[in-house]
């Protein structure tokens, strides 16, 4: 309200007169919490989509699916027990000393108390665990627009789980491609994928126990290949999110509202995409 009251561009984008009163801060907590109940973002990233399907530059049969660890407002300290054994009396009620270290911490047992609903997760093997969530998208394969979008819990399983949510949200009833990473070689995933009419491109994963959900009925056609290529454009995507939008360390707490500042990111990357594209000589 601050930037509003004495920025010219501010009140120019509002649409306030340079002598009028800039509106209580309270107008846009109520406004928020309204767009929150009636997901507005979903409903403004569809309507971009339809917009670029209009002219063409959406396709209707091949995706990819990807997700990413969005770090969570939420500090270490605050990542505490649930059942508030062990914790000793504080030595600054406003900024405890917190010594965790040879403590066993998970997320079934500790919480944070600043934001319950962020997990501590890792990205792979040998890295930080962070208290985070998780960030999933649907993306096509013709130009590399954002279809869908839904930020989750990090709970180990969300890329798959909001992977197939989001295949099932897919409007028509003709025969998808999916593209992934290893990740997404897993028997369940594969088998729900071929049950929902959708044609699962993802990376053999050969570490596997078992070996690769993926076989050469799948391996040996040239899409197969042409996925696995375009499926890499998914991390363009993410770059994006995270540097330009700002999301590499998101500034909301509770999940809808991570999601829903998620959801509103990903439309914008599309504008800009669209941008581009309509630049581009025919």
């Amino acid at each position: 309200m601050e930037e509003i009251d004495y920025s010219i561009l501010f009140r120019w984008f509002v649409g306030l007169n340079l002598d009028e009163a800039v509106w209580d801060a309270t107008t846009f907590t109520k406004n928020r919490d309204r767009l929150l109940e009636a997901d507005v973002a979903k409903l403004f990233l569809a309507q971009v989509v339809a917009q670029a399907r209009e002219k063409g530059w959406v396709s209707d049969e091949h995706f990819t699916v990807d997700g990413t660890l969005l770090e969570a407002w939420a500090g270490a300290k605050s990542f505490q027990r649930k059942d508030g054994k062990g914790l000793p009396p504080p030595d600054d009620p406003g900024n405890p000393t917190v010594n965790f270290h040879g403590e066993k911490r998970s997320n079934r047992t500790h919480e944070s108390t600043t934001d319950p609903q962020a997990k501590l997760a890792r990205k792979s093997a040998g890295k930080e665990a962070k208290l985070s969530y998780s960030g999933n998208l649907l993306v096509e394969n013709r130009n590399g627009l954002i279809v869908n979008a839904t930020a989750w819990e990090a709970n180990g399983t969300a890329e798959r789980d909001t992977a197939l949510l989001m295949l099932e949200q897919i409007p028509g009833a003709q025969q998808v491609t999916v593209g992934g990473d290893k990740g997404y070689d897993t028997a369940d995933f594969v088998a729900e994928c071929r049950h929902m009419q959708v044609t699962p491109h993802v990376a053999q994963n050969a570490s596997r126990r078992g070996g690769s959900a993926i076989d050469g009925r799948t391996t040996r056609h040239e899409g197969y290949a042409i996925s696995q290529k375009k499926r890499k454009r998914i991390e363009e995507c993410f770059g994006w999110l995270k540097t330009i939008a700002l999301l590499r360390k998101v500034r909301h707490r509770g999940l809808d509202k991570v999601d829903w500042v998620f959801t509103f990111a990903c439309a914008a990357y599309n504008l800009v995409r669209l941008r581009n594209l309509a630049a581009q000589p025919a």
